[in-house]
């Protein structure tokens, strides 16, 4: 739809948060909780449309872990194993999975833990938690404005954000602030606002920006025929994954295009710094190779079969299999115990990224100090998918983003209170 914009009116405030989801909302909590005078910019019509979303499959808030526990599960670009946990258990101490309990409950909604580990409100619905922290945000005063799209950044003088109106209702404005926070999420999912077109604007400010990929996703593998007729939509469940020397337990989902499920999910990272994607199954984790051939004993032939019964594969599994190895069926117990405990799975591509549950990339931790302000650009703090931060589904997606925007938030508040 096209509009003409309207003229530019010039707003004040302490900190201007542009980007309505949950790093956004929480910076804007934190910093009204501290006194500022906070103003949330957002292109669409109402906030936390991807919060939405992922709530349609339960809310995963956060996860039971420990913070050390925690930190094992991002990865960062550049980063070596002990800085990024490092770096994420500061973070992570700001704001702990305990305290998104705590404050999930403080807005009346009580969580649980399932089996997993994983932490869901008790209603398994985001609508309600959203709406009753917009109503905390607007009675610590803070002001939204909606369909408002961030288009430039000015430091010279005084900090300036730059925004276009989205519809002919909405006008154009220009934001002096004392401090910024900017949560406007990777590119996944872009039908809710998460674009990325934001990496243009910091790159020509000088901000090194990693290039946006598809983070939690599915990747394209070639299936044979029999696979796809007897094991598309069903999951192998309760399998040890491997990819160069990440390892993981989980699930794997077969699908048309090849493979979905937590397992896979995991191993992005790993799969991403491989010049062949590749996966190594094991099917049978808790058995050993050693006693899975002497459970074979004497079978001399049909060892797909046998093995099927004497090591209860499972209907899924050994459909599975047997289209997998239907032009190679193993000649030798040694053969089969190889097919199971460690399968090769060679992968394509992963999922386009519209199609991906987050994306890895985004502001470089090298551009930041330990607030999480770019260095250059004094006053201008990042939170959640914007930072070149990767991690699994499971809780850790989310409790990311709510301690990142703790972090940024709590700063941009200290930012304009000491100038």
């Amino acid at each position: 739809m096209s509009f003409t914009p309207k003229q530019e009116t010039v707003l004040h405030c302490d900190v201007a948060v542009v980007g309505g989801g949950p790093a956004g909302l929480r910076a804007a909590e934190v910093a009204a909780l501290g006194g500022a005078r906070v103003i949330v910019f957002e292109q669409n019509p109402s906030v936390g449309r991807k919060f939405l979303v992922a709530g349609k499959g339960g809310l995963n808030l956060t996860h039971e872990a420990s913070v050390d526990d925690f930190a094992m599960h991002y990865s960062v670009a550049g980063l070596d194993l002990i800085q990024v946990q490092g770096l994420w258990r500061a973070l992570l101490e700001g704001f702990d999975p305990k305290a998104l309990r705590l404050w999930a409950g403080s807005l009346g909604i009580e969580t649980f833990s399932a089996s997993s580990g994983r932490v869901y409100p008790k209603e398994m619905k985001s609508a309600p938690l959203l709406r009753r922290w917009v109503e905390r945000l607007r009675c610590l005063g803070v002001e939204f404005r909606m369909r408002q799209r961030w288009t430039g950044l000015r430091t010279r003088e005084k900090l300036q954000l730059e925004f276009c109106g989205t519809s002919d209702e909405a006008t154009g404005c220009v934001v002096e602030a004392g401090a910024a926070v900017l949560a406007l999420g990777g590119a996944s999912w872009p039908q809710t606002g998460s674009t990325g077109i934001w990496s243009d604007i910091l790159t020509k400010l000088g901000v090194e920006v990693a290039p946006l990929e598809a983070s939690n996703c599915g990747w394209e593998c070639e299936w044979p025929q029999e696979v796809l007729e007897r094991c598309e939509g069903k999951p192998l469940k309760n399998v040890r994954v491997s990819a160069g020397k990440a390892c993981v337990r989980g699930e794997l989902l077969v699908t048309r295009y090849g493979m979905e499920g937590g397992a896979l999910y995991a191993l992005g990272a790993a799969l991403r710094a491989l010049p062949q994607p590749t996966l190594i199954v094991d099917f049978k984790p808790d058995s050993s190779a050693e006693s899975l051939l002497a459970r074979l004993g004497s079978a001399r032939r049909n060892f797909l079969s046998e093995a099927a019964m004497r090591w209860r594969l499972g209907e899924t599994l050994t459909c599975f299999l047997t289209g997998l190895l239907k032009d190679s069926p193993p000649e030798s117990a040694d053969a089969m115990v190889q097919a199971v405990k460690h399968c090769e799975i060679r992968l394509g591509k992963s999922r386009p990224v519209a199609e991906a549950i987050s994306t890895a990339g985004g502001v470089s931790f090298g551009e930041l100090d330990e607030t999480l302000m770019v260095r250059r650009l004094p006053g201008v703090f990042v939170a959640g998918e914007m930072l070149a931060w990767d991690a699994p589904t499971g809780g850790y997606l989310l409790q990311g983003c709510f301690s990142t925007g703790t972090c940024a938030g709590e700063a941009a508040c200290r930012w304009t209170t000491n100038r």
